[in-house]
């Protein structure tokens, strides 16, 4: 299951963050993760349940945006919705295509809390 590497890199770049700007922790983050990236989003769920409590995401707000998978054929140039990574073109039937979105793995955004002066 590499999705909990991936909880881990997340609580890696929270903390650094967290740590640069004197923050007391996180308040809300944001992902973006694209329908062909590989990630299960149960698989997802069940490592951020394992690997955030006592945190500086534990009470953090968690909302993830997910990208839909997008192609481009290399052969007659057009661009489609791509569910899986080797969709193949619905217009000439070709494999050789691009991935134009749907890969993202990476946060949006993240919400410090700072403290009260």
């Amino acid at each position: 299951m590499h999705e909990l590497s991936i909880v881990m890199s997340i609580l890696d770049i929270a903390n650094e963050t967290v740590s640069k700007h004197q923050a007391t922790g996180v308040e809300a983050i944001e992902l973006d993760i694209g329908a062909i990236a590989g990630i299960e989003p149960d698989a997802l769920d069940f490592a951020w349940q394992a690997a955030i409590p006592g945190t500086v995401l534990a009470d953090a707000e968690r909302a993830i945006h997910h990208i839909p998978g997008q192609g481009k054929c290399l052969e007659c140039e057009i661009t489609f919705n791509m569910p899986s990574l080797y969709t193949p073109c619905p217009v000439c039937g070709g494999y050789f295509t691009d991935v134009v979105a749907g890969k993202e793995l990476k946060i949006r955004s993240l919400t410090l809390a700072m403290a009260e002066s």
